[in-house]
């Protein structure tokens, strides 16, 4: 089974995530293809992203400028696919979930793994615009963004007493994420296993120095 990660995007204290991730957690866990955590950035009190070259040390086995991050990292290095679920801020995430992509730092934890994403609002939009941008981000960090994705629009309402989603295509959009997460953890997990290209960062020659005498 693939190791997923599900990872929640918001430490708000009044968030509703406690909604939307022990629905997502039990789908997840009944699907049959994933050994599932959850990683709540509540318990991961990430610093504001400061890796520079000095923090890093030992690139092979990088010290970071805090323990935390060096952690962080070597968890989600774990990680064989990942789910993330957040709600919609200013349009776009929550500027933890930001931070916690940032420091995902040189050791490229992300790097040729599918990622999906469960967006929520209390609004109509449903997190819809969070999730662009996320996919944006999670291909910096070469991760792989699906296309499907679930969306949560007034959230307050969304679930029963029980937990279940009150429209049931919310329910089958799940399905469908989790499948296709289950997919594409298998075929990348094998695409790694027979080799990776190294990051373009050493791949890419350096940039010519400016000839100052011209300038």
């Amino acid at each position: 089974m693939a190791k997923l990660q599900i990872i929640l995007g918001s430490t708000r204290p009044t968030r509703n995530a406690e909604r939307v991730v022990p629905w997502v957690t039990k789908r997840a866990e009944a699907h049959g293809d994933f050994d599932v955590e959850v990683l709540d950035l509540r318990d991961w009190r990430l610093p504001l992203f400061q890796e520079h070259r000095a923090s890093i040390g030992d690139f092979s086995d990088p010290t970071y400028s805090e323990p935390i991050v060096r952690k962080w990292n070597r968890k989600l290095k774990e990680g064989e696919a990942f789910l993330f679920v957040t709600p919609e801020y200013n349009h776009s995430i929550p500027s933890v979930l930001k931070n916690a992509f940032d420091n995902v730092f040189v050791s490229w934890a992300l790097r040729n793994k599918p990622g999906a994403f469960v967006g929520y609002s209390t609004g109509l939009g449903g997190g819809i615009r969070a999730i662009e941008h996320l996919a944006l981000i999670a291909i910096e960090a070469e991760l792989v963004p699906l296309r499907n994705t679930v969306v949560i629009p007034k959230v307050e309402a969304a679930f029963t007493e029980a937990g279940n989603p009150v429209d049931p295509i919310a329910d089958k959009s799940l399905g469908v994420l989790l499948d296709d997460l289950a997919w594409w953890s298998k075929v990348l997990a094998k695409a790694r296993a027979e080799g990776e290209l190294p990051p373009a960062a050493f791949r890419r020659p350096p940039a010519p120095k400016p000839d100052l005498e011209e300038t």
